[in-house]
């Protein structure tokens, strides 16, 4: 069975390699200040005490007010699991963190996701496009602040006009 890292002590454990890089732990998490993930997840690598070769997933949350970039992390050779999480974004404005594709090279099209779905920019990324929609594509659709084209050409009488013909049509309440 994996074991599963308690955030606690992998806080503690990174510390003691790159002191000053953990913001906070609670459960099975780490919160890493974004300006120190790059540095963090090549010493998980490379250490002989984690050996996390594996990014496992790549994935970001929107808070409102912030974004989480959350990285879950797997050692094959020691059987073991961490999850590492990082706070960008806050007040909806920079939301960057350095590109982890120079130490697993399966982060690439990850990064890629994210960016293109969420918006957060990863510093150093070797070919930061969008992966799922075309170039020029206005915004970033899994953000919650994301407006749709028919969204954002209704207006206040548009609306009462579409409740009044959708209850002429027998499709309201």
């Amino acid at each position: 069975m994996t074991t599963v890292w308690s955030g606690a002590a992998l806080a503690e454990a990174i510390e003691a390699f790159a002191p000053g890089s953990v913001e906070s732990s609670a459960g099975t998490d780490v919160w890493l200040k974004p300006e120190s993930i790059s540095d963090v997840c090549g010493g998980l690598k490379t250490r002989a005490e984690f050996k996390f070769d594996l990014l496992s997933s790549l994935t970001a949350v929107d808070y409102i007010d912030h974004f989480e970039v959350v990285y879950h992390l797997t050692s094959l050779p020691m059987n073991a699991s961490a999850v590492l999480k990082s706070r960008v974004g806050l007040g909806r404005t920079d939301a960057s963190i350095p590109s982890v594709v120079p130490v697993w090279r399966g982060a690439d099209y990850q990064e890629r996701e994210v960016w293109d779905l969420m918006g957060i920019r990863f510093d150093g990324h070797p070919n930061h496009k969008r992966i799922m929609l075309w170039e020029g594509f206005p915004g970033h659709p899994l953000r919650k602040d994301y407006v749709t084209y028919d969204q954002s050409i209704v207006g206040p009488s548009d609306e009462q006009e579409l409740v009044e013909s959708t209850d002429s049509d027998g499709g309201g309440e």
